[in-house]
């Protein structure tokens, strides 16, 4: 069993009965960081373990369990800096922006690394770069082109709202509505969702007239336990694209707006790659016994 105090904003865990053997490495430290926001109990959580070992992909995918956020990220230093792996409570991902930016920010708030370093991170989607530019921090990821789509007939169905177009990409529907308040207002079936093809949808749609941000957008990954993701970095991998073809504009201001919500600002020019800035900031940090 485990108790914890808290103390000047950590969290430290108490074991008062004989470790589990899952629990075999002493003090391994978590830190839970709101990414894509300024504000504490906003954005989208991500916790950040930086193991001072390699740990078994079972141990990993248990401590995601077990914290029970859309993702974890695990660090681990190599001589050209970090690998770095990202689960779900119930599976490992090829990419994850919101705990890429999480995983960064406690790298440079904690000093492993120098404010003027950058992040490199070597994962399942290659090379990723997050530079330090002073309240955001600038991802650098591959972009994620969205082709023509048939929607199957339960995709509206799901959603519950009338489609106006519907792109996908290897992962995601990209489903664009009429409005912001359609965006905002639907209350998907995450029952109906789990049985389509591909295992994530992207729901976006322009802005209200006079608003600050360019587009808004909703991610819904029920076959992958996340019902809805509060911020997502990869679908603005796949979004940047999909609203350069229709704005004709390299910058954007975007807002995913679930009930947490969160701004990503976009750097993309048509190349190969796309520029996610966001801010973060940490919540707590604790010590798993």
């Amino acid at each position: 069993m485990l108790a914890f105090t808290h103390f000047c904003g950590k969290i430290l865990w108490h074991q008062k009965e004989k470790s589990s053997p899952l629990l075999n490495q002493m003090g391994q430290i978590i830190t839970q960081v709101d990414a894509f926001t300024n504000t504490p109990f906003t954005g989208n959580p991500a916790a950040v373990c930086i193991l001072p070992t390699p740990k078994s992909d079972d141990w990993m995918q248990k401590v995601a369990q077990e914290m029970n956020l859309s993702e974890t990220a695990f660090l681990l230093k190599q001589e050209d800096g970090y690998s770095l792996r990202w689960f779900t409570p119930t599976t490992e991902v090829p990419l994850c922006g919101h705990a890429t930016l999480a995983s960064s920010h406690v790298l440079w708030s904690e000093g492993h690394l120098s404010a003027d370093e950058a992040a490199r991170f070597q994962t399942k989607s290659g090379l990723l770069i997050a530079k330090n530019q002073g309240e955001w921090i600038e991802l650098d990821f591959p972009v994620n082109h969205p082709t023509d789509a048939i929607a199957p007939q339960e995709l509206s169905q799901a959603l519950g709202v009338p489609l106006k177009s519907v792109m996908e990409n290897s992962q995601s529907y990209l489903v664009e509505v009429e409005s912001e308040d359609l965006v905002r207002q639907m209350q998907p079936n995450f029952d109906l969702l789990k049985t389509l093809p591909l295992p994530t949808t992207i729901v976006t749609s322009l802005t209200a007239l006079g608003s600050e941000y360019d587009f808004i957008s909703r991610f819904f990954a029920p076959s992958i336990g996340i019902n809805e993701d509060p911020v997502t970095g990869y679908a603005h991998c796949c979004l940047a694209s999909f609203w350069r073809d229709r704005l004709r504009k390299d910058d954007f201001n975007a807002y995913q707006a679930s009930l947490r919500g969160g701004v990503i600002k976009i750097r993309y020019d048509g190349t190969s790659r796309v520029y996610l800035s966001g801010q973060a900031v940490t919540v707590y940090r604790g010590e798993l016994l």
